[in-house]
């Protein structure tokens, strides 16, 4: 729903005509507001502020100064720029991107979000700074060029999508959450506005946080449906669920969007009626078919920038079009929760292996590996899960989460061509992890895995999900729990508080008992799941539409045609969805790739 676009720089007597190429490429309307000289150009969904040789836009929902907030969001930010300059967007909540054109200093800033709710993408070199919303867009400039970056692939088959600061273009790249870039004179600077602190010292006042917490929750919500008649999503989870039954109590009427899939271990639908039933919501039910999936299978590929498989992306669209096709304007997810307040498996499964480096090194190292490296020991079935657990627990964090990753299964040069493997640098993606982990601000590594899925899971994916695909549907999306007051809140909770022994959110859940049912307490997390492994073997159209993708995927020289081949003989032969998540991944790039002409 919102998009900027611009340049500095690059000077063209044909602004008007590059900026309509650049915005040929935009998902959604086209910037309603633009202007254009011959060595800059900006085009905004929201209005476009003018102060002599400065111009700049805000798109999004911030929530500026109140001093400031009467002139326009456009007007405000050249103010704010005008008194703080770089830290400009540090006065700035909500969700929003934004770019400034100073053209007699020669300089651009831009500027993303705390959460990265919106993206920004920009290509920088001497002559001038490229800047828009979508990654193909920036490309789409003359001074670009979109050409597939080998890294960008690489980073895209690692992690499902292509993570920022990279993209799938050269020459392009995109702002982290919380960051600014500066262009002026032809060099580049960045940093961060925000960091969100974590408290690491334990804490007694359960009473008094839970208190605070359930007047952020409600002023929250209360932000994010402001005065508009909102619905929501209804997974049937925590965070769903607390957001409906919070909507419920602040409107008296809540439309609550739930998706089932007829399939064993994929559906929810029983407890999102268990949830409409304890809030008394007005629940929409749809079960997804596997047609379905061949539907949205090229909408994913025409929506998004870039490639990007989060499959629940499918379920998530079929949920946004019920609410369209009821009138509504605005939907709240429940999104962030559990990268907020602990509620992945994953934070307690690390929390076993960290117990380990807690011993003293002596026992570790003088001891217990010694014992477990002894001749023939691993004949005994106990002594091989002693040896796997300290594999692991000797590999650090964050690459220990990755141990399991897809990539790291078998050697690359069994996966990949030699040619495609001569362009990237195959460390990159731990890189891209571990500086997240290394920055955030604190030395807890409950914290640590936390601030790396606000990037990684919230950023890179779960919030491109679900933007993406309601944008596609024709809705706007607003997301409660990732309020910037609530997220500054939950660094507050201690870790002991998050993942308490091996009980996931613990602060969260035990704050809300009584008002959530307990069934849905205590019930392990799932989500918009999909089953399309199991689709793409039984069901004939879907299954024919895969064979396609994948005979086109193996003409290019990327992946090794037998590992391709290997791939649909492990999903055909009873690893349904295990490996129906690669082939996945795998159609979606080809999908992305056949929609671009490449």
């Amino acid at each position: 729903m919102f998009r900027l676009a611009g340049w500095y720089g690059h000077g063209t007597e044909a602004a008007p005509q590059v900026l309509e190429h650049m915005l040929a490429r935009c998902a959604v309307a086209r910037p309603a507001h633009q202007c254009s000289a011959a060595d800059c150009a900006l085009a905004a969904s929201a209005d476009i502020a003018r102060d002599g040789d400065r111009i700049a836009a805000i798109i999004g929902r911030p929530i500026l100064p109140p001093d400031l907030a009467g002139d326009g969001a456009a007007a405000a930010l050249l103010n704010l720029w005008r008194r703080h300059g770089r830290e400009a967007p540090a006065h700035i909540h909500g969700t929003f991107a934004l770019a400034l054109i100073d053209r007699r200093a020669g300089e651009v800033f831009l500027a993303l979000d705390r959460i990265g709710a919106h993206k920004l993408a920009f290509a920088a070199s001497p002559a001038g700074l490229v800047f828009a919303s979508q990654a193909d867009m920036v490309a789409a400039h003359p001074a670009v060029g979109a050409r597939i970056d080998a890294q960008g692939l690489f980073d895209y088959f690692y992690f499902a999508s292509v993570p920022a600061p990279g993209s799938i273009f050269q020459g392009v790249e995109k702002l982290l959450p919380a960051q600014w870039a500066h262009w002026r004179d032809g060099r580049l600077m960045r940093g961060f506005y925000w960091a969100l602190h974590y408290r690491d010292a334990p804490r007694s006042d359960f009473d008094a946080q839970a208190a605070r917490f359930h007047g952020l929750l409600r002023e929250s919500v209360a932000r994010a449906r402001a005065t508009d008649r909102v619905a929501a999503f209804l997974s049937g989870g925590t965070d769903s669920s607390t957001v409906c039954g919070v909507l419920k109590e602040q409107t008296g009427a809540v439309d609550a969007y739930s998706i089932g899939f007829a399939a064993d271990g994929f559906d929810e639908m029983a407890y999102a009626r268990i949830a409409a039933r304890r809030f008394g919501l007005d629940m929409h039910e749809y079960y997804l078919k596997p047609d379905d999936i061949v539907e949205a299978m090229p909408v994913i590929a025409a929506h998004y920038d870039e490639p990007f498989a989060n499959e629940s992306a499918v379920p998530t669209y079929f949920c946004a079009k019920l609410a369209v096709a009821a009138g509504h304007t605005v939907m709240l997810a429940g999104d962030g929760g559990d990268e907020i307040f602990g509620g992945n498996a994953r934070y307690a499964k690390q929390k076993v292996f960290e117990v380990y480096h807690a011993l003293p090194a002596v026992l570790r190292k003088g001891l217990i590996e010694p014992f477990a490296a002894l001749p023939g020991l691993s004949v005994l079935p106990p002594a091989r899960k002693l040896q796997s657990y300290l594999r692991q627990a000797n590999i650090p964090l964050p690459e220990r989460m990755e141990t399991y990753n897809y990539l790291h299964r078998q050697p690359l040069d069994t996966l990949f061509t030699r040619a495609f493997l001569e362009r990237i640098d195959a460390q990159r993606p731990i890189a891209l992890l571990k500086e997240v982990y290394d920055r955030t601000d604190s030395t807890s590594f409950i914290n640590r895995m936390l601030h790396l899925d606000l990037k990684f899971t919230l950023a890179d994916s779960d919030l491109r999900k679900v933007g993406g695909m309601t944008e596609a549907a024709g809705i706007e999306v607003r997301y409660p729990l990732l309020d910037d007051a609530l997220v500054e809140f939950s660094g507050e909770v201690p870790p002991d508080w998050k993942v308490k022994g091996q009980y996931l959110r613990w602060f969260f859940k035990t704050a809300l008992k009584g008002f959530l049912p307990d069934e849905i307490i205590n019930k392990s997390k799932h989500g918009f799941g999909l089953p399309f492994g199991l689709w793409a073997r039984e069901h004939a159209p879907l299954r024919e539409r895969v064979e396609d993708r994948l005979a086109d995927l193996k003409r290019r020289d990327l992946l090794a045609p037998e590992h391709i081949d290997a791939i649909r003989v492990q999903h055909q032969s009873g690893h349904a969805t295990y490996y129906g998540k690669v082939i996945w991944n795998l159609v979606t790039l080809e999908e992305w790739l056949a929609a671009r002409g490449l």
